[in-house]
């Protein structure tokens, strides 16, 4: 169970990474953006976290909003593997 949290606290760190590295070239790249084959490198990592953003937001919520819906749900998820973590590694431990 140990292995199964780290590699999934794994998989978010590396989507959470991607996920702000797409955000900053967002802003440097401006227009030429999609021109950028980084950024695109980038967006087909992030594409997992953002269709499931867009499927459990309301459609009230804007496509220009769901990468920060995204971020939320990414680093709500790192807080929760962190606690698992933790717990399983206590729990190894005889502590808990």
């Amino acid at each position: 169970m140990y292995v199964l949290v780290l590699i999934l606290k794994a998989m978010n760190e590396i989507a959470l990474v991607a996920l702000l590295s797409q955000g900053v070239l967002f802003v440097l790249a401006g227009a030429k953006r999609d021109n950028n084959f980084v950024y695109f490198i980038l967006k087909t990592l992030t594409m997992p976290a953002m269709k499931f953003a867009r499927l459990i937001t309301p459609r009230v919520i804007i496509d220009q909003h769901i990468g920060w819906v995204a971020l939320f749900l990414l680093l709500l998820a790192e807080v929760l593997l962190i606690v698992a973590k933790i717990s399983l590694h206590l729990e190894a431990a005889g502590a808990a």
